[in-house]
């Protein structure tokens, strides 16, 4: 009868070692005794374990230790050497660097229906190893699919002339979209461009079409302001030679030498109509 006592005294002791490690976060008693026991393994074969036990990772890098399946602390190991247990523990690596990639050219209906491809250049990196690997399978991976539909979905509330005129700000918005979306994936976005607008090709044609009509509106407006100007200068410009008739002459002579300067072989000299009417009278 003490035999099966004692069974289903153990097994309750490792119910109650489960069931306190399920509610308190901790290892229990079950993997406490596993942690002493590879404590025990690793001195009694120290000159060989310590090979297994000691671990580098590089200053741009942080090590995310497991337990028994359990992150044992709740700030990142590294840069430099840690230690692990051989037989209960595991890392995982987390690179810290900026990571650069492409989104690739999205076919986005704008506000205005308009067809365009627009394609983009996201910068994010790591800020929170442990949620990285904690709250996401694969940060990268979630965050370059979550790039694509943010910009969508940032791009379908824009007319095209905005889209055209409104990087910087789409640009912006993307951000802090992004940002904070992935902020419990322990991801930091720090920039986000927008690299090429693609038009239809029927549509560049119509707006340099366009364009171009009013470009040569605008000439058309400018060169009749000169003319009006240019009226009227000569208007009060005739004002003053009839009350002046010597300045007439003196802009006949003013005529003559520019001609003469331009080495015309013909040069044709107006002769005042009082001159002649008093040869006539003679």
């Amino acid at each position: 009868t003490d035999l099966p006592d004692r069974v289903d005294s153990v097994h309750n002791i490792l119910l109650f070692s489960v069931f306190s490690s399920e509610r308190t976060g901790s290892l229990g008693c079950v993997g406490w005794i596993l942690v002493i026991l590879s404590s025990i393994f690793v001195i009694v074969l120290f000159p060989i374990t310590i090979w297994f036990c000691v671990k580098i990772v590089q200053e741009y890098e942080r090590a995310v230790i497991f337990r028994l399946g359990r992150i044992t602390d709740r700030k990142a190991k590294g840069p430099g050497i840690f230690f692990v247990l051989p037989c209960t523990d595991s890392f995982v690596k987390v690179d810290l660097r900026t990571v650069s990639f492409d989104i690739p050219p999205q076919e986005i209906l704008t506000k205005d229906s308009v067809t365009v491809s627009v394609d983009g250049v996201v910068y994010f990196r790591v800020s929170d190893p442990i949620a990285s690997v904690a709250n996401v399978s694969n940060a990268d991976f979630s965050t370059r699919l979550l790039a694509q539909t943010t910009l969508r979905n940032v791009l379908g509330t824009k007319n095209l002339a905005e889209l055209l005129s409104d990087r910087e700000g789409i640009a912006h918005s993307m951000q802090t979209n992004l940002d904070e979306a992935t902020d419990n994936w322990g991801i930091k976005v720090e920039r986000v461009e927008i690299k090429d607008v693609k038009l239809p090709h029927q549509l560049q044609r119509a707006m340099a079409a366009e364009a171009e009509a009013t470009r040569e509106a605008r000439a058309k407006v400018i060169a009749a302001e000169g003319e009006m100007n240019a009226s009227r200068a000569l208007k009060e410009a005739s004002l003053v030679i009839a009350e002046s008739p010597s300045a007439l002459q003196l802009r006949y002579l003013q005529t003559l030498n520019t001609i003469a300067a331009e080495k015309n072989s013909t040069i044709i000299f107006p002769l005042p109509m009082d001159v002649i009417s008093h040869f006539m009278r003679k």
